[in-house]
């Protein structure tokens, strides 16, 4: 019996995203969430013995960190998806989206904590174990430490936001830890009862400096924000370096972290055929994708010197 026939795939669309750095991304996500759902266990264990309220500072931003790494697990798989004939601009917005959700989490614990160390600053109450909890931070130290390059290999290769996000967290981790030891040593073995909420309150700002940042970012991707200045002078002088293009036009720019978009007008001599013309934007596009390889390009030839109504962006 004959299968039945298939929809031809569908013209039009994006490239699907390389597959090696599809991989990487999976996998960077994978150990990020495994390394946090550890820690989270053994944080929980020293918070009980402990009762330090710096402990459970660092026990929040972990669930948080869990909670931030399963979203990026999630939205890295939909992200890496190939466009289709729905979504023929691809999936790559999922990546800002887990973003902006991983800010608000983390936000939100953080004022939680706040309200914590808070009650705590006015009613002080001794750490205890202090040694099981140092020990345990040192651990967390270590982990996060092996976590955090790796993960810095795999930015520098894909340049993934909801990656760069969960690496920020980590980053951030390594000073909460070593804040939590500090606190612990002040608590229990100098007697500064009031070191372990104030730290808290220090941790909680920090995450929430943190949370803003990575909301910006994924803000500005999810509102379609132009590349940077630096990405904008790049694409001209790419272009106006080109034999043949005499100006150019509104230039407009966004990336979706997977995907970069680059849309132009090139101005050329009104003599030059069809053929001399796609030949010429053909040439622009082969250099501005040896800068931005990911790059969903489209040009838009224009006779020098013809009326046109006015650009809207140079």
């Amino acid at each position: 019996m004959m299968s039945p026939a298939r929809d031809p795939a569908p013209t039009g669309v994006l490239a699907p995203p390389d597959p090696a750095l599809a991989r990487l991304k999976r996998r960077v996500t994978m150990a990020s969430l495994c390394v946090a759902l550890a820690l989270v266990a053994l944080k929980i264990a020293a918070s009980i013995m402990t009762g330090s309220v710096s402990i459970l500072s660092s026990l929040v931003d972990s669930v948080s960190d869990a909670g931030a790494s399963l979203v990026t697990l999630l939205a890295v798989r939909q992200a890496m998806r190939p466009a289709d004939a729905g979504h023929r601009f691809g999936h790559g917005k999922a990546e800002p989206l887990a973003a902006m959700g991983q800010a608000l989490f983390v936000a939100g614990s953080a004022l939680l904590l706040t309200v914590e160390a808070v009650r705590r600053l006015f009613q002080p109450e001794p750490v205890g174990e202090g040694t099981i909890g140092i020990a345990v931070m040192v651990i967390a130290i270590i982990v996060t430490l092996v976590l955090v390059r790796y993960q810095t290999h795999v930015l520098a290769k894909t340049g993934s936001m909801a990656v760069g996000a969960d690496r920020l967290h980590y980053t951030g981790d390594l000073l909460i830890n070593l804040g939590v030891i500090t606190s612990i040593v002040l608590s229990q073995y100098l007697g500064i009862t009031e070191a372990d909420p104030v730290i808290a309150v220090l941790i909680a700002l920090h995450l929430l400096r943190g949370a803003w940042g990575i909301g910006r970012s994924a803000l500005d991707a999810l509102m379609d924000h132009e590349l940077p200045a630096e990405d904008r002078a790049r694409i001209r002088a790419i272009i106006l370096a080109v034999p043949g293009v005499k100006g150019m036009h509104d230039l407009r720019t966004r990336s979706s972290s997977v995907h970069t978009f680059i849309q132009m007008h090139l101005e050329l001599l009104p003599e030059q055929s069809l053929t001399q013309a796609h030949t010429i934007a053909d040439e622009a596009e082969r250099r501005l994708r040896v800068h931005y390889p990911d790059a969903e390009i489209i040009t838009h030839l224009d006779p020098m010197g013809h009326d046109e109504a006015v650009p809207r962006f140079r």
